[in-house]
């Protein structure tokens, strides 16, 4: 018989207040600067991190790297991406959750492949995934993973929430006798390679009493976990539970967190709740996080359509607008090739716009044209569409410009860049912009989360007159670099 989890192999669930929470990434399989710089920036992203809010994404990394910091993560809200990697080890040992909110190409929750040293003899020989216990939503890829032996193994039917699911684990260790078990569950693959006895894998679902609706800490009736547990539990209480199905308030797993407003059945009315809670991620949080905006009981990254952010006793809040509200225009996209930078097709659609709700990028197809997409050359003089913008929610990136503007003066209104997302860890990047003497943003007061990237702009002049710690502010964070300035003009002419 398999055994249950082992009560003794995990840390009870943690308080909100005492949980580490940071940003995952969204780069897939694109990297930028060399492995030195993206190690670096990985390792103060996750040290110490209990939710990786987002994707939890280790690409391209030798053997020579320590990525013990990892050991740390509990759940990724997210996908899990380990590609083209050298290492021999994945040390999540803590990790019990993946969401699965986004999905590595649309289908997974978990991808592992093609992790070994081309004509070498280093690559990923064990997962690491001692203590994973569950997977809500998206399927699992390990493959091409020549010294990887036990994946197979793992009961990934216990662990997936889902059973209709794609389970992919194919082309793995290589010069073993492989007894091969093709096995259709739902829409389920696996290549069985059994090397060893599988009666020490851990299941937490599989072997339920049929009482149980969920998950469960032994095989009798009486041994269910609590309906809000994900994962497993230690016992049948909702403060038992490994992690949290929905949310978790204060060490309880809760369905819902306490609303804003409760109903006083005493006056027939709807009152302030002092004990209220704002739902963020999968907690219950008494303040919303510096970056983000509350919304009824939610923290969201934007309002509504029909809202507009209001700021009420240092909080944001989103309140309906009166009349019309503030224009808020959708910035440019990586996914939507139509908008991957600002270009002539869609720079009108910037008109009037105080808010970008996203990112602006200005790349070199859309300054200089695209003749493979037929994309003309951008009128200088339509960027000046962007005097009205106020606030970008994202980042600013900005690596082509017109050689007849000398600034950036088009954003001179532009007074906040919140970094809600950024590219890389950066909200503003200006890069290689010979006509640029100055940058002529002199309205901006905040740029509220993410670093500065000025580099290679060999005529710009002023840039260390700005007085970038005001801007930046207070960091919750621990950027590895909050400013680089590099390779600008520091000498005559300016």
């Amino acid at each position: 018989q398999k055994p249950l989890l082992s009560v003794g192999a995990f840390y009870s669930l943690k308080t909100p207040e005492k949980l580490t929470i940071c940003d995952g990434t969204k780069n897939s399989l694109s990297t930028t600067g060399n492995s030195e710089i993206q190690y670096n920036l990985m390792k103060t992203r996750y040290n110490n991190c209990d939710i990786v809010m987002g994707n939890l994404e280790i690409t391209m990394m030798d053997h020579t790297r320590d990525f013990s910091f990892l050991e740390s993560i509990k759940e990724v809200t997210g996908y899990i991406l380990f590609a083209v990697n050298e290492f021999s080890r994945l040390p999540l040992d803590h990790l019990r959750i993946i969401r699965g909110s986004t999905l590595y190409e649309d289908q997974y929750a978990l991808a592992v492949m093609v992790n070994y040293q081309r004509d070498g003899e280093h690559g990923l020989q064990e997962l690491g995934l001692t203590h994973l216990t569950e997977i809500f939503r998206g399927g699992v890829k390990i493959i091409q993973n020549k010294y990887l032996s036990y994946a197979p193994q793992v009961n990934w039917l216990d662990i997936l929430f889902i059973l209709h699911l794609l389970l992919h684990i194919v082309n793995n260790i290589r010069n073993f006798k492989v007894k091969s078990l093709i096995c259709i569950y739902g829409t389920v693959l696996v290549s069985r390679q059994v090397f060893t006895s599988l009666d020490s894998l851990t299941v937490t679902k599989t072997v339920c009493a049929p009482q149980c609706s969920g998950r469960c800490f032994g095989r009798n009736p009486s041994e269910c976990c609590h309906v809000e547990c994900a994962g497993g539990c230690t016992g049948p209480k909702d403060t038992d539970c490994f992690a949290c199905r929905n949310f978790n308030n204060s060490g309880s797993c809760v369905p819902q967190c306490p609303q804003t407003v409760i109903y006083n059945k005493l006056t027939y009315r709807m009152e302030p709740n002092p004990n209220a809670k704002y739902q963020y991620g999968s907690i219950c949080v008494t303040q919303c996080p510096k970056n983000f905006v509350v919304d009824g009981s939610s923290c969201v990254s934007n309002c509504p359509s029909n809202k507009m952010e209001v700021e009420k006793n240092g909080v944001k809040t989103c309140e309906p607008c009166k009349g019309l509200c503030p224009k808020v225009c959708h910035g440019t996209s990586w996914t939507d090739s139509n908008r991957e930078t600002v270009d002539a097709r869609n720079i009108e659609s910037f008109i009037n716009c105080t808010k970008i709700q996203g990112s602006l990028n200005f790349l070199v197809t859309g300054i200089e044209g695209d003749p493979f997409n037929d994309v003309p050359p951008l009128d200088p003089e339509k960027l000046k569409i962007f005097n009205t913008v106020e606030e970008i929610t994202d980042f600013l990136n900005i690596q082509s410009w017109p050689a007849s503007m000398s600034d950036l003066s088009v954003f001179s209104n532009l007074q906040t860049i919140r970094g809600r997302k950024r590219y890389k860890s950066y909200a503003l990047l200006v890069v290689k912009i010979n006509s640029l003497t100055s940058l002529g943003l002199r309205s901006l007061q905040n740029i509220n989360n993410g670093a500065v990237y000025i580099k290679g702009n060999k005529n710009l002049c002023y840039h260390d007159t700005v007085n970038w710690t005001r801007l930046l502010g207070s960091r919750p964070q621990k950027p590895l670099i909050n400013i680089k300035l590099l390779r600008c003009n520091m000498y005559a002419g300016c």
